[in-house]
């Protein structure tokens, strides 16, 4: 049967509609769309941080039975640790955030989150909720409920205090409010919920496959296997958890059963009374589009939801996956009727909620399940991958014909009307994409306040936006939409072929070395400072760039003219001098063209898992100058650990530094170092560096200073101390960034030189005092300090100290690796004091003091 339709193109739209449930191709793809499309039924699961999600349960709901799945993260993740970069903070929130859209587009699912920013470990809800508004975090998820519309809503956590952290409890907590309160209105009027009116969940779970299964109404099996997909539920699973890289969650995908199981908590529905009784989640619930006939208002809308209904059937009846065009007739009948249904509640001054989110639902997988029994794709490529503000790009707009039927299409104006597309055929034409709104992480727009982001939550899920081009197919029966990303597409010698997304730029973005410095207060200060400046432009420009200096400092030029390339890059260096005094100080860029002014930039976030991304920040950096000594003659080796952005910072104090690989430690000279320092989590990340112990302990017996920061439990294994350590489950930390630190040996030179450390230098510390630390040690350790959150046994093993042959081995589970790149004067005074130990002459007394 031939069916003439035509292809056209609206305008290019950022807002794209809800994304497609499954990113697979061919005849699985089309054969899980045509088995779920009379299924209608949406589950929200929500949880603290990116990984926590129910994975197995996800792909068991979405890829097992057809459910409309979202997954509502309250954070983005960003007060974590980073196994595969040094990115921290916001710009770690930003990884793990696409690490949660790729896991999305393994298993199906939407995603979602709230205002929260991540600040840590918390120890409970309480304090967690000191940090996060409890009405703001509640709010979002009841404006997320409202537009998600769920039927069932499934905690990851109890919420209660056997969820450990407070982000935990904290979620188990406001999931089951959310659940209470998503239909109330007096509470929660439209307008606290972007628009969205009330929804009445019928039914809330909390899953149980992180506590094997204790208190369990309803167990699953997630290793069931799909004879269409080729594989089991656990095994995508499995594949869309090893998508959390930045946390080293890269899972076996095995085979066989592999239990999951739900605790209902409570019910609206005529589901049996005793939980225990059920025989599936959405027991009570009829979870086709059947429910509809009784929620529509007329009877011609009772009759499309049946004639959908009905094309359904034919559907599944009639496809061949291997001649996939015999399902076409049902599939156009089941869209229009469903499109048709789609009108009549638009027009309608009162609509039901659940149709317009089913039907919506329907017609987005029946277009994807049309496109793909036509054989249909769409490409819109760009030669490159970033376009200016305000300029524009051509956009070469491809249409495939991959079926066995022609095709007729009409791409616009300056094309003949209605060429046809022959089998194995294609027909492109260029269009301009404008460089609107740049191309950044939405929630980072503006500003946040404290721990709270401060662009509002709009119910619109985090793998609707970004979408590209909106392209409407017109057939017979009607007008599909489905959308398009615009890539720049290119082969790579290794990776092959390689897909950017087209994003917008500054004209100019300007960039500095780094965000924030650190220098040594009234000591002559010289500093070169690279202006980094990158075009987007397709012409030329001559820039003249300048530094706004604080007062002590001067550069060597006022300002100096640079000509920047088309799409090129330029750096422009100035050497500053002079003195600061102490305190934090900025130092800013600008460049200046043509009556335009640039000073914004941005670093780019690349890692081959998930889409690139952009950071902007302004062209600054501040530069904290501290009263700080030095010890003589200190020679620092350092063995970068995870998210370790330390060994940069020592060199702009004047330390001699040298940044040793793990792997080459046996054949590398130590005797010319005064002190090895071994990052956070370094035994984790390296397991080279734990082969290589017994030689640096060698080193340290001859006299030098070893300095390593936390490890985890790895740190509990025999070999990896000089003498042993046990952490409790969880471990020991001090998670409030202002708790007391108790001195418990006031003469210790770890205190005392070449700085006195006093009760100025444990202010302004941030996000946390101490992690991991031990609950026993040996009795070769001596204890330097204590301290401990409120409430909470001190505990005295922050700091531990023992001489070890003629050396010194020291053990710090204090944050300095976070206080010393934000520069924090006392954790960078403290660290060099960690450093220089071991220099220390025998007489000498106290150190700088900053008192």
């Amino acid at each position: 049967m031939h069916r003439a339709f035509a292809v056209t193109l609206l305008a290019v739209s950022l807002a794209a509609p809800r994304a497609l449930l499954c990113q697979a191709r061919g005849a699985s793809a089309l054969g899980e769309l045509v088995q779920g499309l009379p299924v209608e039924t949406r589950v929200l699961v929500i949880g603290a941080h990116p990984d926590d999600e129910d994975t197995r349960l996800i792909a068991w709901l979405t890829k097992g039975h057809h459910i409309d799945v979202a997954y509502l993260s309250l954070t983005r993740g960003d007060g974590g640790q980073n196994l595969i970069g040094n990115e921290l903070g916001e710009a770690l929130g930003v990884i793990r955030t696409e690490e949660l859209l790729a896991a999305r587009r393994i298993d199906g699912a939407h995603q979602y989150f709230t205002r929260a920013y991540d600040f840590g470990f918390s120890k409970s809800a309480a304090e967690t909720f000191q940090h996060w508004p409890h009405d703001s975090v509640l709010t979002d998820v009841v404006t997320v409920v409202r537009a998600f519309r769920p039927q069932v809503i499934v905690s990851v956590f109890s919420g209660t205090p056997r969820d450990g952290h407070g982000h935990h409890q904290v979620a188990g907590i406001v999931a089951k409010e959310a659940y209470d309160a998503a239909m109330d209105t007096v509470r929660f009027p439209r307008t606290a919920t972007a628009g969205f009116g009330p929804w009445t969940p019928l039914k809330f779970y909390r899953t149980r496959s992180y506590w094997q299964g204790q208190g369990a109404t309803f167990s699953y099996d997630a290793g069931d296997y799909s004879p269409l997909l080729g594989e089991s539920y656990a095994e995508i699973a499995a594949q869309s958890r090893s998508q959390h890289k930045s946390q080293g969650f890269g899972m076996v995908q095995r085979k066989g059963y592999i239990a999951g199981s739900l605790a209902r908590e409570a019910s609206r529905v005529n589901a049996p009374a005793n939980a225990k009784q059920e025989q599936s989640p959405f027991d009570g619930i009829d979870t086709t589009w059947n429910r509809l006939s009784a929620e529509v208002a007329s009877a011609d809308e009772r009759a499309d939801v049946q004639a959908a209904l009905a094309a359904a059937r034919d559907a599944r009846r009639t496809l061949d996956l291997y001649n996939p065009e015999t399902g076409l007739g049902a599939l156009e009948r089941m869209r229009a009727a469903l499109a048709d249904l789609a009108h009549r509640e638009g027009a309608s001054a009162n609509p039901n909620a659940d149709v317009v989110t089913s039907v919506q639902d329907g017609l987005e997988r029946v277009t994807r399940a049309i496109l793909l029994a036509r054989g249909i794709a769409i490409d819109a490529n760009v030669d490159r991958d970033e376009v200016a503000q305000g300029d524009s790009v051509p956009v070469k707009v491809t249409v495939y014909n991959r079926g066995t039927l022609p095709v007729s299409a009409d791409l616009g104006p300056r094309l003949a009307a209605d060429p046809e597309i022959l089998p194995d055929s294609s027909l492109t034409m260029t269009i301009q994409e404008h460089g609107g709104a740049l191309t950044e992480p939405w929630w980072l727009t503006t500003p946040r306040t404290g721990d709270m982001f401060a662009v509002p939550v709009n119910g619109e899920s985090d793998d609707e936006r970004d979408a590209g081009l909106r392209v409407p197919v017109s057939l017979d029966s009607g007008t599909l939409v489905t959308r398009v990303p615009i890539v720049h597409e290119y082969g790579d010698p290794v990776r092959g072929d390689v897909r950017r997304p087209l994003m917008v730029v500054p004209p100019v973005a300007v960039t500095l070395d780094d965000n924030v410095e650190i220098a040594r207060a009234g000591a002559p200060l010289t500093r070169t400072v690279r202006v980094h400046l990158r075009s987007a432009l397709e012409t030329p420009r001559t820039l003249t760039v300048s530094l706004d200096l604080p007062r002590g400092l001067h550069a060597d030029s006022v300002s100096r003219t640079v000509a920047l390339a088309a799409s090129g890059n330029a750096t422009v260096t100035f050497t500053v001098r002079g003195t600061l005094s102490a305190g934090a100080h900025e130092i800013s860029a600008v460049a200046k063209s043509g009556g335009a002014t640039y000073t914004t930039g941005y670093v780019s976030i690349e890692y081959p898992h998930i889409r690139p991304r952009k950071l902007y920040h302004d062209a600054s950096m501040s530069v904290h100058a501290i009263d700080i000594a030095l010890p003589a003659k200190l020679n620092v080796a350092y063995i970068p650990g995870v998210g370790d952005n330390v060994a940069p910072m020592l060199p702009q104090l004047g330390i001699p530094l040298t940044v040793l690989d793990p792997a080459k430690l046996s054949s590398t000279d130590l005797s010319r170092f005064t002190t090895i320092v071994v990052g956070p989590r370094a035994y984790e990340a390296n397991p080279t560096l734990a082969a290589a112990n017994a030689r640096l302990f060698d080193w340290v017996k001859r006299g030098g200073t070893m300095v390593v920061q936390y490890g985890q439990n790895e740190m509990t294994k025999p070999g990896m101390m000089p003498w042993p350590i046990t952490l409790s489950r969880p471990a020991a930390r001090v998670t409030e960034e202002n708790a007391p630190v108790r001195v418990l040996s006031k003469d210790s030179p770890l205190l005392t030189w070449p700085n006195r450390i006093g009760p100025a230098d444990w202010q302004g510390w941030v996000q946390e005092r101490s992690t991991y630390m031990p609950s026993t040690f040996d009795k070769h350790y001596e204890t330097v300090l204590s301290m401990n959150d409120p409430g909470e046994p001190a505990n005295d093993a922050g700091l531990l100290v023992a001489h070890y042959g003629k050396g010194s081995y020291v053990y710090c589970t204090l944050a300095l690796f976070r206080q010393v790149p934000a520069g924090v004067p006392g954790g960078v005074r403290l660290f060099v004091n960690l450093l220089g130990s071991g220099l220390r002459p025998a007489k000498a007394g106290a150190g700088s003091n900053r008192d």
